[in-house]
């Protein structure tokens, strides 16, 4: 799961993903509020990407890791 602030940067990640690794869609993007926060503001978006049979290569994920940092990202399993 990569893990985002909100939706406009979930939908950018998931679309420039899709260009530059389309072998990793198609994508899912899912709001996941907060434990405890009613506010809409209160929420992370997730973009659901599913791991590969052979699994992830090191030279991949750190590929994922940097284009996440640089939109306020990051990457979590699960």
């Amino acid at each position: 799961m990569l893990v985002l602030a909100d939706r406009d940067a979930a939908e950018a990640v998931a679309e420039e993903l899709a260009e530059r690794r389309p072998e990793l869609g198609p994508f899912e993007l899912v709001r996941d509020a907060l434990a405890g926060e009613d506010d809409a503001e209160d929420a992370q978006w997730l973009v659901v990407v599913e791991a590969p049979v052979a699994g992830w290569s090191p030279a991949v994920l750190a590929e994922i890791d940097t284009f996440l940092a640089d939109h306020d990202g990051w990457r979590e399993d699960g």
